[in-house]
């Protein structure tokens, strides 16, 4: 199961590298009678019709991932975290639901970029054994691994 969802990702990110490297500019949207065409097909199963979506849906992923200014990260990563959200939306995107796809799109691109900064100020927090917190009288730095290590003083 985890490695079969695994290669769908992988599967669809080097479609992205792929497409990317051809250093194309992002195809325009679907008519909304072309997109029910291909959602359609996609729902049947084509594979082809759910690369379509994708590919003329990453000008809103890029839209979307330029509002997250982050230090840090450059907006080519930014760009392909969107598109993990924007991949996601069109696999689990439900015709029969009253939203565009373009809005549950936003949506799920909106909810990975904000996953990623919450876990990344999640892990901002924690303290490794190697971080210097001072320095010793001849100033080499201490990490709490030394304190940790120092055998007690008599």
């Amino acid at each position: 199961m985890i490695e079969s969802l695994l290669m769908f990702f992988i599967k669809d990110a080097l479609f992205l590298l792929g497409y990317l490297a051809r250093g194309s500019a992002f195809p325009k949207p679907l008519s909304r009678e072309e997109e029910a065409e291909m959602i359609a097909r996609m729902q049947q199963g084509d594979d082809r019709a759910r690369e379509t979506l994708i590919e003329h849906n990453l000008r809103l992923a890029a839209h979307i991932a330029r509002k997250y200014t982050v230090p840090g990260y450059d907006s080519d990563d930014l760009i392909s975290i969107g598109t993990i959200g924007l991949i996601k939306a069109i696999s689990t995107f439900d015709l029969s639901r009253a939203s565009k796809l373009s809005t549950y799109a936003a949506r799920c691109i909106d909810n990975e970029l904000l996953m990623m900064l919450r876990a990344r100020k999640k892990r901002s927090r924690e303290v490794s054994l190697y971080d210097p917190i001072g320095t010793d009288r001849e100033g080499n730095e201490i990490s709490l691994l030394d304190v940790i290590e120092s055998p007690p003083i008599d």
